[in-house]
């Protein structure tokens, strides 16, 4: 990872904190003066409860306190936010800055990158502005390193944005997902992907990468994506049913009801491995586009730090993943966004049994109590509007409390931000989010975000710049 502007004295809280590059600024040596905002109420994210009245004490770009009530320094500047309650900046664990709606699967060939990357800025300052302030961006899509510069520039302070995790393009097989496949061959349409076919090219792949300014590795475990239609009694693995016998995968015991669905996998348990270790020699983590088995089982026993869409998880994987403390990132408004903007009747049905089976296995993952974090897939649709994964998550069967820490929690933690991010506490980063009213009796107040302030700075709301 970049290290030339990394460290910060509050950054050294804890030994993760420093994967964060910053802007030259450093908490309580800041010239700035001290900051308090004030609301009706405050989410304790760590107790799992709103306090009341709620106050938080900003220098510089950390908070120094927060609570029902904090020091009011001399020449302070006190910014009351009325009935809102005041948020840790709201985390996005699987966006693509790159994409935009309408041009995801052409937009290689249609855009240059210089285009991409200027769409790419619009689009964090979106996120930003509806109180996402960290972010992992889950590859370019055919724009390789592009995101370097979104990430710089946001860290310099030449651009709003959230604080960024980027991968450059995610890695993927020969003729694996998201490779151009269907396309005039003497063309050379390009993929989407940087191309990796065993563990060697994976650690090469993953290395050049790392030159180029990633800060994690986004692999696809899995792909082409995926058949679901019909209820059977088993779930079949295609060309690998003895492997997924072997793996005790296939009829999920205690479960009456099954979808036929099937994805291959693309990488197995020792490639996979490979690249996790790599990962860690470089101070990061890997991230897999995973919708389903045996993929998802080679993914938890290889040790990745997320498994996301999991549309698909087998007993054996959901217990490793409780185990070892692997989310999975639903990202479930992609897929109804894709259900209601099918092309044509056909996909829509499609569509809709893909979004109605993966309803029906995030409720035995919930059962399951595996930890979850928030991700919601946001490109193919408006940058900005992503807050509504957090309801879908609701509807479908967590709890608002729930749901806000597996935000919080679990996506600091994957971004490798733990007692940075994700908190109202001393020394973490002055992130802070206002919403009307109270999420945990209305979790649809988190797209409604009304005051954003990054890293001390007001973006949104009462004095901000915007």
């Amino acid at each position: 990872m970049r290290v030339d502007h990394l460290l910060s004295a509050g950054a050294l809280l804890c030994a993760c904190c420093a994967a964060w590059a910053q802007a030259p600024s450093s908490g309580r040596g800041d010239s700035r003066p001290a900051i308090v905002l004030h609301a009706a109420r405050l989410f304790d994210v760590e107790a799992g409860k709103i306090v009341t009245p709620g106050e938080v004490l900003v220098e510089g770009e950390r908070i120094a306190a927060a609570g029902s009530s904090v020091e009011h320094p001399a020449g302070a500047r006190v910014i009351n936010l009325g009935d809102t309650t005041l948020m840790p900046g709201l985390i996005d664990a699987h966006v693509h800055l790159f994409l935009h709606p309408g041009a995801e699967d052409m937009q290689t060939v249609q855009e240059s990158v210089p285009e991409r990357t200027i769409l790419a800025t619009l689009a964090a300052r979106a996120d930003l502005m509806a109180g996402f302030t960290s972010e992992r961006d889950m590859g370019t899509e055919g724009a390789g390193s592009a995101d370097t510069a979104v990430k710089d520039a946001i860290d310099a302070g030449r651009i709003p944005g959230p604080r960024l995790r980027i991968s450059g393009n995610a890695i993927s097989i020969l003729g694996g997902h998201e490779d151009a496949i269907g396309f005039n061959r003497a063309l050379h349409v390009p993929g989407n992907a940087d191309y990796a076919n065993d563990a060697e090219q994976l650690i090469e792949t993953i290395r050049k990468q790392h030159k180029e300014g990633s800060t994690f590795v986004k692999i696809y475990e899995t792909g082409t994506d995926t058949e679901a239609a019909g209820r059977v009694r088993a779930i079949p693995c295609g060309q690998d049913e003895a492997l997924c016998a072997a793996n005790g995968l296939g009829a999920q015991t205690g479960d009456a009801e099954f979808w036929a669905f099937h994805t291959p996998y693309q990488y197995t348990v020792d490639e996979l491995k490979a690249a996790v270790a790599e990962a860690a020699r470089l101070g990061t983590n890997v991230g897999v586009h995973d919708q389903g088995e045996p993929g998802a089982l080679f993914a938890a026993e290889a040790g990745v730090a997320s498994i996301d869409h999991a549309s698909q998880l087998s007993g054996r994987t959901m217990q490793l993943m409780k185990e070892k403390h692997i989310p999975a990132v639903p990202t479930f408004t992609i897929f109804e966004y894709f259900a209601n903007h099918a092309p044509t009747q056909a996909a829509a049905v499609r569509e809709q049994a893909m979004l109605d089976y993966k309803i029906h296995e995030f409720k035995r993952q919930v059962a399951a109590g595996i930890p979850f974090a928030v991700g919601s897939d946001v490109g193919p649709f408006p940058h900005g509007t992503q807050a509504r994964e957090l309801g879908l998550m609701v509807r479908y069967g967590m709890t608002p409390v729930a749901v806000l820490r597996a935000d919080y929690l679990n996506g600091a933690r994957i971004l490798m931000g733990k007692d940075a991010v994700g908190q109202l506490k001393a020394g973490c980063y002055a992130d802070v989010i206002a919403v009307p009213g109270n999420p945990l009796e209305d979790i649809t107040a988190m797209e409604r975000v009304a005051f954003v302030m990054k890293g001390g700075v007001v973006y949104k709301g009462a004095g901000s710049s915007e």
